[in-house]
């Protein structure tokens, strides 16, 4: 059955369509096999070409967010750094405050006792 099918198919020219039967249904369905092959071809072509353009720009943007990661961790770090820095300042402001008040009572003291 299926060898009797493929000699009906491969009727292309009249001379070997004897039995085959009508021409144009055989040349049609030919062309109808060669352009669904090609219009496949062609859309998953397009498909595959578009899903690269798109996996490039969104490699593009992971690499664009890892590096804005990397500045930013870096910032963080510099206003740590500051921040630890405005702390020891304070901490010193703060002794020297206390010192100061230590040393005024001592003054106040010793203005009272003369």
């Amino acid at each position: 059955m299926l060898m009797e099918l493929f000699l009906i198919w491969h009727c292309v020219d009249v001379a070997n369509c004897q039995k085959a039967g009508d021409l144009s249904n055989i040349a049609s369905t030919y062309i109808g096999i060669v352009a669904g092959f090609l219009l496949g071809g062609i859309i998953s072509w397009w498909i595959y070409n578009r899903q690269e353009k798109t996996a490039g720009k969104e490699q593009e943007i992971l690499d664009h967010i890892v590096n804005l990661e990397e500045k930013h961790e870096h910032v963080l770090e510099k206003h740590e750094l500051v921040l630890e820095k405005i702390q020891i300042v304070e901490q010193n402001h703060e002794e020297m405050l206390n010192n100061l008040l230590t040393i005024d009572k001592k003054i106040n003291s010793l203005l009272e006792n003369k």
